[in-house]
């Protein structure tokens, strides 16, 4: 099956080293240069066996269409809400994406977040910039040490989240519908809103997509309770934008720490105004390393795929 030149199309533009790489062993066709996609689709639809694309961009199944002889997709990151696996399974088109290498990236993400908001960090930044500190003692923060780390999806970044968290001398405590993880001895919450209820820290660590829609809603920002924070990690989607923000300007919770929202990249005004809000634009797997080893992952998905049908880090459809 081995074929380095095989037609790919690459939805969107890509990190430099992947980009290198599969132009140098591919024929690539970039979709955002594509001025006329129906006539490029009529020319060199049917060459197309890979696409290449990411969280950001996800697919188009009226382009996929285009494309009958299209055999697999390469996703960017771990998450692919953002693709139709139904589609790509009925047509049975393989997909891949990037597990683990950004595992610990994220969980730095979610303790910075926590840390700030604890702390007060952005804001205290913000009060030494505008000269302040000369005629005013900056509000206390709040400790981590002792206080209920819950995590809402403990999969393998909320493991690495609790394992942070642990080291903070923290209470781990996790939500999962049913019974609890046989492999770990943090405390298991079946019910999201007793979570809620029993944490100083929600983190929030689930895949986007239909069955996380606005799960933490009013009722759990409620149940969070006026002291407590919550922190975004996931996707926009699972949180529900217009409730968090009433609940922010209700006092209903203490804070939040969100690095990811429902209309990236707008972000409510409200939230901007909110000292008790930090806010920073979708940088959880955002490092030079991490990047690197998702690039790296992605060019060896599509050369194994080309190379004998097999995928490093296939997604079960």
């Amino acid at each position: 099956m081995s074929d380095k030149k095989a037609d790919v199309l690459v939805w969107g533009p890509m990190h430099a080293a992947l980009t290198q790489n599969l132009d140098r062993d591919f024929t690539v066709h970039n979709r955002w240069e594509i001025k006329d996609l129906d006539a490029w689709a009529a020319e060199h639809g049917d060459k197309v066996r890979g696409v290449i694309t990411s969280g950001v961009y996800g697919t188009d199944n009226a382009l996929l269409d285009r494309l009958p002889n299209l055999q697999v997709v390469n996703s960017f990151g771990v998450g692919y809400d953002a693709v139709d696996t139904d589609y790509l399974a009925r047509r049975g088109i393989q997909l891949s994406n990037t597990p683990d290498v950004l595992n610990n990236a994220v969980a730095e993400t979610a303790m910075a977040l926590m840390l700030c908001v604890s702390r007060r960090i952005s804001q205290a930044e913000r009060f030494v910039r505008a000269g302040q500190w000369t005629s005013g003692k900056f509000p206390l923060g709040n400790d981590l040490c002792g206080k209920t780390c819950g995590i809402v999806g403990l999969g393998k970044i909320g493991k690495t989240i609790a394992k942070r968290a642990a080291a903070f001398d923290m209470n781990i405590a996790y939500f999962r519908r049913g019974a609890p993880y046989a492999d770990v001895e943090y405390t298991h919450y079946a019910d999201l809103q007793e979570l809620a209820r029993a944490s100083d820290y929600l983190i929030v660590i689930v895949p986007g997509g239909p069955d996380t829609q606005h799960l933490i809603n009013r009722d759990v920002l409620k149940a969070l309770g006026p002291k407590s924070y919550l922190i975004n990690v996931a996707r926009g989607s699972v949180v529900d934008e217009k409730a968090l923000v009433a609940s922010l300007l209700e006092s209903e919770i203490a804070g939040a720490g969100l690095d990811v929202f429902e209309d990236e990249p707008n972000v409510p005004a409200e939230l901007m105004s909110l000292d008790s809000v930090v806010l920073t634009p979708h940088i959880g797997s955002g490092t030079y390393e991490t990047r690197q080893a998702m690039a790296d992952l992605v060019f060896a998905n599509v050369s194994a795929y080309f190379a004998d049908g097999s995928l490093v880090t296939p997604v079960q459809l």
